[in-house]
């Protein structure tokens, strides 16, 4: 039939090769194969895809971007993460094991068996279901965009695992003060900010002077640097309004006889703030105190409560969007506790 193409012999190639054509294009290419019958086999296979095109059933690729890899999908997705302002050190740190596992790949040879050998080393190595899935998602975004911008037609499956989200970390004040000392300098305000409103790491790296209205007292965080995507604001009252004033008065950057503003209000040196961890890690192992920065989210949360700060009002400053996260970061502690089993007791003793 007309458009259905042969198969043929090219000089100088042991395969044979085939043609055919879809919505105008004449396509040539190789069938991988000197087997006659083989490569008439595959021949059908590539009109098949052609028909399910002209169905609405599948989107034909071609051979050219069949042969596009991991690393190209990522690539792309990147550079839509960077377009939204999402480039963050946490987006680098997670996509980073995923291109060093699967960059040099085909994207069409990724299959769900190797996703999961994936899982099982990263779990081998003491990564957490959280961390993995992270990463994971990454992977699944980019070839979702492939699929969107008809870059490829197919994605493997790609299993998620179980999270354990409730969390049991908080951080009293004392803990907080020690570990505070070990911190580097440009760290300290940074965690200060944090232990008071509960904002994630990269909300308050965000943070630019653009988004403080310095007169008014308050500090904006745009809805597309929230992780919610919902913007919200804080008012810099007692220590808040302290740490913003240290910040403001160390805005000014010298570099080779250079002086310039420095752009975000935590900074190092006159750069955005990226990964802490190491930082981190150390200041925590040098207090003898282990907590994970996400801690303040719980304790920033916990203390607003036990302040008789409304719940609606904390989960606005903190950036919660439902009521069960409270339930999920088990916000109640042992002191929590204690001091209701003392409050009965105090009840039943009157009565």
């Amino acid at each position: 039939m007309r458009g259905d193409g042969n198969i043929y012999r090219r000089p100088g190639s042991p395969y044979f090769w085939m043609r055919y054509s879809h919505a105008g294009v004449q396509y040539r290419e190789s069938t991988k194969t000197a087997d006659e019958r083989k490569a008439q086999k595959i021949r059908r296979e590539r009109l098949k895809q052609v028909g399910a095109d002209d169905l609405g059933l599948q989107t034909f690729i071609g051979p050219k971007n069949e042969r596009t890899t991991v690393n190209e999908l990522l690539d792309d997705l990147e550079a839509d993460y960077r377009l939204r302002a999402k480039n963050t050190s946490s987006f680098r740190s997670h996509i980073k094991p995923i291109k060093a596992a699967f960059g040099h790949r085909t994207a069409r040879s990724i299959s769900a068996r190797q996703l999961d050998d994936y899982l099982t080393a990263r779990l081998a190595l003491g990564k957490a279901p959280a961390t993995i899935n992270r990463e994971t998602q990454l992977l699944n975004q980019a070839f979702r965009l492939g699929i969107q911008r008809r870059v490829i037609n197919t994605m493997p499956r790609i299993r998620k695992l179980s999270e354990d989200n409730t969390r049991e970390g908080f951080f009293e004040r004392e803990e907080f003060t020690t570990i505070l000392n070990y911190l580097p300098e440009y760290l300290r305000d940074y965690a200060r900010f944090a232990f008071f409103t509960g904002w994630r790491k990269g909300e308050i790296s965000s943070l630019t002077w653009t988004d403080v209205e310095y007169k008014a007292r308050l500090i904006h965080l745009r809805g597309r640097n929230s992780k919610n995507g919902q913007p919200r604001k804080v008012a810099l009252e007692g220590t808040l309004w302290e740490i913003i004033e240290r910040r403001w008065n160390d805005r000014t950057i010298t570099e080779n006889d250079t002086v310039r503003i420095a752009t975000h209000v935590f900074h190092r040196n006159g750069h955005p703030i990226g990964d802490i961890k190491k930082a981190w890690k150390a200041a925590c192992t040098a207090a003898g105190v282990h907590r994970l920065f996400h801690d303040f989210r719980r304790t920033a949360v916990r203390n607003m409560i036990r302040a008789g700060v409304s719940e609606n009002v904390a989960m606005q400053i903190s950036g919660h969007k439902t009521r069960s996260v409270f339930d999920r970061y088990n916000i109640t502690d042992e002191r929590d506790l204690r001091d209701a089993v003392q409050k009965v007791q105090a009840y039943l003793a009157q009565h």
